[in-house]
């Protein structure tokens, strides 16, 4: 089992940066029988949750939402099983509850179901 911790969420002000640290514990990413994808997702007030980013474990390749491409950047470190959202320029709208997640083997990057392992989640708040 896979048990991921979040931290670095807080208060910012419009086009301020925050970094979103994840880190795993556990059964970490173990990429010999898998294909390990592990993102970021959020979820405002009233709203369902959503992708925002996701990073191949093993070969690095990244995918991001319309509405955050050019601003935010997922990486990692695979030698501490840990991956960052650094989160540029931001805007009222980006406030949400931020979740990072896993999945050994997801057939789709962009679905929140495909995703089996969850953080508990970190508020980010960006004010006006």
């Amino acid at each position: 089992q896979v048990q991921l911790v979040e931290s670095g969420g807080g208060l910012v002000q419009t086009g301020g940066s925050l970094r979103l640290s994840c880190a795993a514990s556990g059964r970490t990413f173990d990429t010999y029988a898998n294909n390990y994808a592990v993102g970021w997702f959020r979820q405002a007030p009233g709203k369902e949750r959503e992708f925002v980013g996701a990073i191949t474990w093993e070969s690095g390749i990244t995918y991001y939402s319309e509405s955050v491409e050019g601003r935010f950047t997922i990486n990692k470190v695979n030698a501490a099983n840990t991956f960052y959202l650094q989160m540029n320029s931001l805007k009222p709208e980006d406030t949400a509850v931020y979740y990072c997640a896993a999945d050994p083997s997801p057939i789709s990057i962009y679905p929140k179901s495909e995703y089996t392992h969850w953080g508990q989640g970190t508020q980010v708040t960006v004010s006006s």
